[in-house]
């Protein structure tokens, strides 16, 4: 094995005063949910808001001052990016990160404000690595991979040494895989510990190479895809981080955006946490009943990143509203007089639903002459009390119409 206990250990003793040890959260409603006692370990909240401190400053902790002096560099898809500037700036380094040119905008702006030099380049992680390899080249560089190094898979799995210490009993280890080190790092760890503890892995569906590599026993290059889960959006794995997942991971499951989505829903509803993405698909696996689990098991799912776009953030929280039946969208006629959507919201109120938006529709519905069309979002308690909102403006003499979610191919 590349990695050992002992490396860990190692990345722990440097990582002292730098890493913070991240609080692991009780989800006492998701407990009651499945039925097994699950927890989060919160890296979200670590410094520069994911685990990415922790490799970053192992591997570059030990430098050598010429090193140090030429500077180092890396390609990030955001995290690791934040990651590397970060303790390229704890270390007095001189840090150049190479981003995709979509990558979110406020890991972008972190990176900078973190003290790294950003270049933006490339369409994909991959493009991002390629170009970051050529500026190694020509400024003689120290390279800082992701994942693919032992001393960030080493770094890494220091998370683990918190889990046991942590949760003692811990029994089923949810890890996000993106290029494979968190994973790999954790699951070291855990398993030199405490052998019998499953670890689990989770990819976004649209961006998977895990179970294709192990199906076909050599690593395979992922089909390219878009996810919401940007921080695990790897196409391929790295030579280090896949035989360690062949040796020690049990089985890896895959999760849709929405399920994704649902998931940073809840840690925001219900566990007053922020989580990207990448963070999220490890408890996504969990809410979507993907993990087999008994009434025994202590589970807990590592929220591995808490960066994700405001924008972004306002979206997936207003999309699983309308999921979850909490905002619907209706559509009706009413008479093109003074008054009649004053009356329309009056009745509206007397249902208890509150009133979002309003829109008047005429030339492009080709509403009757004399009369408007009226969009109406609505914000209700749940789908049962939208049905009764409909129900009692039909009942006040309208006639609605409920417009639908939408079918759209991903």
């Amino acid at each position: 094995m590349s990695v050992n206990l002992s490396d860990i250990q190692d990345a722990r003793r440097i990582l002292q005063g730098i890493a913070i040890p991240t609080p692991v959260v009780a989800d006492d409603r998701l407990s009651r949910e499945i039925g097994a006692r699950v927890h989060l370990k919160a890296e979200c909240l670590q410094r520069s808001g994911s685990f990415k401190i922790r490799g970053a400053y192992n591997r570059m902790s030990r430098l050598s001052p010429e090193e140090k002096l030429r500077g180092v560099i890396a390609a990030s898809a955001g995290n690791h990016a934040q990651g590397v500037a970060l303790a390229a700036t704890l270390l007095g380094i001189r840090s150049t990160i190479v981003l995709p040119t979509g990558a979110p905008l406020t890991k972008i702006t972190a990176t900078k404000n973190l003290g790294g030099q950003v270049v933006l380049h490339g369409s994909t992680f991959d493009e991002a690595v390629a170009y970051s390899r050529e500026l190694q080249k020509e400024h003689g560089y120290t390279y800082v991979h992701a994942f693919d190094d032992e001393n960030v898979i080493a770094g890494q799995g220091t998370i683990g040494l918190e889990l046991i210490e942590s949760l003692p009993d811990l029994s089923v280890m949810v890890v996000p895989i993106g290029g494979g080190g968190l994973i790999s790092g954790i699951a070291t760890a855990l398993k030199s510990l405490k052998p019998e503890i499953r670890v689990i892995g989770v990819q976004a569906e649209n961006v998977r190479w895990v179970n294709p590599s192990l199906q076909a026993g050599r690593p395979i290059v992922a089909k390219p895809g878009q996810t919401i889960a940007d921080g695990i959006a790897v196409k391929s794995p790295g030579a280090l981080t896949f035989p360690i997942i062949q040796d020690l991971v049990e089985q890896v499951v895959e999760v849709s955006e929405e399920e994704i989505a649902r998931a940073i829903f809840s840690c925001v509803q219900n566990n007053r946490l922020v989580v990207e993405g990448a963070g999220a698909a490890g408890l996504a696996a969990l809410l979507a009943g993907k993990i087999g689990l008994d009434p025994s098991d202590t589970v807990c799912a590592v929220l591995c990143g808490g960066n994700i776009d405001a924008n972004l953030l306002a979206r997936v929280l207003e999309q699983v509203l309308v999921r979850q039946g909490r905002y619907i969208l209706l559509r009706l006629l009413v008479p093109d007089r003074p008054g009649m959507l004053a009356a329309l919201l009056n009745t509206v109120a007397e249902s208890g639903a509150n009133v979002i938006e309003v829109f008047h529709r005429r030339a492009m519905w080709l509403a009757p002459l004399g009369r408007v069309g009226i969009q109406m979002l609505l914000e209700v308690r749940d789908e049962q009390h939208g049905k009764e909102v409909h129900k009692h403006l039909e009942e006040a003499g309208y006639h609605v119409e409920r417009e639908g979610q939408g079918d759209w191919e991903e």
